[in-house]
């Protein structure tokens, strides 16, 4: 995916039909432990908001936390959050180098774009088996920073009916939030959702647009008090 560089600032979009965002990514280096490189991505159409973000909303992730509170699983706060963030980050850029997944950081919201090529045969919501040590390799992290919820979000590109790309996002988000499951991470942790064709970040008239829109995200977000 192209990103273009900036200086952080944030552009809005103005319109009935365009929300406003501003991404900051945070790339890789030869440094993979220093969290704080940033990269910003484009805004891809009207109406799709921010390149990474959830897509459940701050109202069903504080239904979340505060679930996860009630459960007996400490908040974070103050500077403590954007801290654990950081070394969460950079344990997930350690595990995940060169493994096609890409880690974006928005605020103290970490996104793992996990492109469908890597992740699914086409047209298909079985996990490729290769993929299953990166998985592994997350699990462990989630597990070991276990005070976020996590939405698992599944994207498809434009082809096919709007109905039948709903189904296979969230047939495909299902798939991945199962696996962390069986590695041990809580499912009383994630929000799993399909966005089907609706959050595009490439072009859907090009075979390379289309590969980029097939993806899964997973979004962690910490548990705050």
């Amino acid at each position: 995916m192209n990103k273009l560089h900036t200086t952080g600032l944030c552009a809005a979009l103005a319109g009935a039909v365009m929300l406003a965002g501003c991404a900051t990514y945070t790339g890789q280096t030869s440094d993979p432990n220093d969290p704080n490189r940033t990269r910003t991505g484009a805004l891809i159409g009207a109406g799709i908001g921010a390149v990474a973000g959830l897509l459940t909303g701050d109202d069903a992730v504080e239904r979340r936390q505060r679930a996860m509170v009630g459960a007996g699983v400490g908040a974070l706060a103050g500077a403590g959050i954007g801290a654990y963030q950081d070394r969460q980050e950079a344990a997930l850029r350690r595990e995940l180098a060169g493994t096609g997944v890409d880690v974006v950081r928005q605020g103290d919201n970490i996104t793992l774009n996990m492109p469908g090529n890597i992740t699914f045969a086409f047209d298909s919501s079985n996990l490729q088996s290769q993929f299953y040590p990166v998985l592994n390799n997350v699990a462990d992290t989630l597990n070991e920073y276990n005070q976020t919820v996590i939405e698992v979000a599944g994207h498809t590109d434009s082809v096919g009916t709007d109905a039948y790309n709903q189904t296979l996002s969230e047939q495909r988000a299902r798939s991945v939030a199962n696996y962390l499951s069986s590695r041990g991470v809580s499912m009383q942790r994630m929000i799993v959702v399909g966005a089907g064709e609706s959050r595009p970040i490439a072009s859907n008239s090009t075979d390379a647009g289309r590969a980029q829109n097939r993806r899964v995200e997973i979004t962690i977000v910490p548990i705050t008090g």
